[in-house]
């Protein structure tokens, strides 16, 4: 296996969220998928298996488990792929959907990849769910801004969006990962999409993946597409809309995903981002 190690949503291999990316996992069995990634040790490896009409079949191991979708895997899949076939377009058939990503030279020479999620979706959290959600995360209804009420939302994986009142809030991440962890199993929510809106169109996140072993994601694709359908969906954004996500500032790793939102409300969330090899 040739397992490439690529950092995405960021130019600065210290910053984005590292993903491993195997571009050709022909014949490679799902066993092997999953302790390769529990060995590469990154939130999320890809395995891509090339089509014979120049799309990939990809699917992505956490540490401790599958997810049908993920972003930052996507994003530095399609650079990767770029970076050996050129760029252009690209389609992905993933387990949530396909996936579209188009890839461009950036002007600083990187490349540049934006996906296209499946159609998004939003839905209630129960009050019994949210009770014990904020009890996971030791946040309590008094933490939360109440212009962004708590919904689970999806874009190719579930994730359930809690809105901060304060960025203070939000940089004060000290949850319990067990509870956590199991409650998030139980509903099947890939991560928990912790936000804080600084303007109508940036936001601060962060993103807890216990389920898949991993504390928190320096840079979430997926939830980023998911948290856009959240907004379109409660009318609390002018479509179409283009939405700076800030992520990873409080572990040291800071990532930038730009998030696209088309007004058609059945249209994929549209995220871009960066991304450039490890050595």
């Amino acid at each position: 296996m040739d397992i490439l190690r690529y950092v995405a949503f960021s130019t600065d291999p210290l910053g984005g969220n590292p993903a491993g990316v195997v571009l050709d996992a022909t014949g490679i069995d799902e066993a092997t998928m999953a302790a390769t990634a529990a060995e590469v040790g990154y939130s999320e490896t890809a395995f891509a298996v090339p089509r014979a009409d120049g799309a990939l079949d990809v699917r992505y191991f956490s540490p401790q488990t599958e997810v049908p979708f993920c972003g930052h895997a996507t994003i530095a899949t399609a650079v990767a792929h770029a970076h050996r076939h050129g760029t252009g377009e690209l389609l992905l058939h993933t387990a949530a959907g396909p996936v579209p990503v188009t890839t461009s030279a950036g002007p600083d020479g990187s490349v540049v990849a934006t996906l296209t999620s499946v159609a998004p979706r939003t839905e209630e959290i129960g009050d019994a769910d949210l009770a014990d959600l904020l009890a996971a995360l030791r946040w309590s209804a008094a933490d939360l801004d109440p212009a962004l009420p708590p919904r689970a939302a999806y874009a190719g994986a579930w994730h359930p969006v809690i809105a901060a009142a304060t960025r203070a809030r939000l940089a004060d991440l000290t949850y319990d990962m067990a509870a956590l962890g199991a409650l998030m199993a139980r509903r099947d929510w890939a991560t928990v999409a912790l936000v804080h809106r600084e303007s109508d169109t940036v936001f601060h996140a962060r993103n807890p993946f216990p389920p898949g072993g991993v504390v928190e994601d320096p840079a979430t694709g997926a939830a980023a597409a998911a948290l856009g359908g959240y907004l379109r969906a409660l009318g609390l954004v002018d479509t179409p809309a283009v939405l700076t996500v800030h992520q990873g500032v409080d572990m040291g790793r800071p990532s930038l995903l730009t998030v696209g939102v088309p007004a058609d409300g059945s249209s994929g969330i549209e995220v871009t981002g960066t991304a450039v090899p490890l050595a």
